[in-house]
């Protein structure tokens, strides 16, 4: 009979696991990134992490560095999967390789196949065990656990501000607020992002690119270019169909996503094959689109992590709709003054009236610091 694996063996190999999964964090959306580890008596004996989409996954990229995989244990952050997409399912590659015990961190989220995979590994004969390191495993994929089970990814607003709390001076200007460490560690959130979300009024006064661009991620040469590979969508609202055609964030290398109101617009004429056009209904008693069917539609796109990069009045918006699940500030030890604009267009009048945010994570970076918030229960409409 096998001895039992200490538990603290076990503990060290899935926490190796979900560091190997954050090496995916840049590039394998739409898919969550997971990362596996194969051991057997106590020996690692493969490891692999999800690649791009199209790719293997964890799972495979560990059975194919093992070689020999009978009667190994695989350390997985994420339920193996049981459904065929753009490749096999995952639980069956383990059952043909004859591993023998499996250890989930978590299920999968996806309501239509939770559980579904490690059935599988179970009626095969193997022994499986879930929740080992679960909240480690949680707290690397956010943005699918939230589409999955509610139906839209997780919404994070990316605002740079001046110690008095202005983001630009009276006349717009805004370069720079914050030094080069803040702008680096803003271009990884854009990398991690699937989707970034825009106004037109941003696009006229700053003609963002809205890309990932190697040189200013900050990380070793190969993993930037790695990370700069997979381009986000852009994502621009543009209830007027304001934005010129030279702009740059039409420009070729990224996809973009124009969405337009659909009463009083004509529909746009055919684009370029990177440019789509979404038509989306005003938001009630609003000036601008309904933001969360603009969710919905970024939702069905497969769209896990929403970083939002606008002026006052969007982010204002979708806090006040309840769509925005964080808030990352990067705030300058700087004083722009008060005739400079404000951090977000919110109109209140009365000290009740006042939102309250819970601070999840404060940090320096650079000459900067970094502030992590997130809407306190019931301080927004449910939107």
């Amino acid at each position: 009979m096998t001895a039992p694996v200490p538990v603290e063996f076990d503990t060290r190999m899935m926490a190796r696991a979900v560091q190997l999964a954050r090496r995916a964090r840049y590039s394998a959306m739409p898919n969550p990134h997971v990362g596996c580890v194969l051991a057997r008596d106590e020996q690692v004996i493969g490891e692999g992490y999800t690649q791009p989409a199209g790719g293997e996954h964890a799972e495979i990229q560990a059975l194919r560095a093992a070689g020999n995989a009978a009667g190994a244990t695989a350390y997985v952050t994420l339920e193996p999967c049981s459904h065929r997409g753009r490749t096999g399912p995952c639980a069956d590659a383990l059952i043909a390789a004859g591993v023998s015990r499996v250890v989930a961190a978590m299920t999968d989220p996806n309501p239509q196949v939770t559980g579904q995979g490690l059935a599988r590994l179970a009626a095969a004969g193997a022994i499986v065990e879930c929740g080992l390191l679960e909240a480690e495993a949680r707290r690397l994929i956010p943005g699918f656990i939230a589409r999955m089970s509610r139906g839209r990814g997780r919404v994070r607003a990316k605002l740079a501000m001046s110690l008095d709390g202005r983001t630009a001076m009276a006349s717009g200007e805004s370069q720079w607020i914050t030094g080069p460490a803040a702008r680096a560690d803003g271009q990884r959130l854009r990398a991690m992002s699937c989707a970034i979300v825009t106004g037109s009024g941003t696009v006229l006064a700053d003609d963002c690119a809205l890309t990932v661009r190697a040189a200013e991620l900050g990380l070793a040469p190969a993993a930037a270019a790695l990370a700069a590979q997979r381009q986000p969508l852009r994502v621009v609202l543009d209830s007027r169909l304001q934005t010129p055609p030279d702009a740059r964030v039409l420009a070729a290398g990224a996809p973009t996503l124009l969405c337009y109101a659909a009463d009083g617009n004509a529909a746009p004429a055919p684009a370029a094959d990177h440019i789509e056009y979404l038509p989306l209904p005003r938001a009630a008693a609003a000036r601008g689109l309904d933001l969360a069917l603009l969710m919905e539609a970024l939702a069905a796109r497969q769209c896990n992590e929403i970083l939002v990069e606008s002026g006052p009045r969007l982010a204002g918006a979708l806090l006040q709709a309840g769509l925005l699940d964080a808030m990352i500030i990067y705030m300058a030890p700087a004083l722009l003054g008060d005739a400079a604009r404000p951090l977000l267009h919110l109109p209140l009048a009365r000290m009740a009236d006042k939102v309250s945010l819970q601070v999840e994570d404060v940090r320096r970076v650079g000459r900067d610091w970094r502030f992590t918030v997130a809407p306190a229960q019931g301080a927004c409409s449910s939107g």
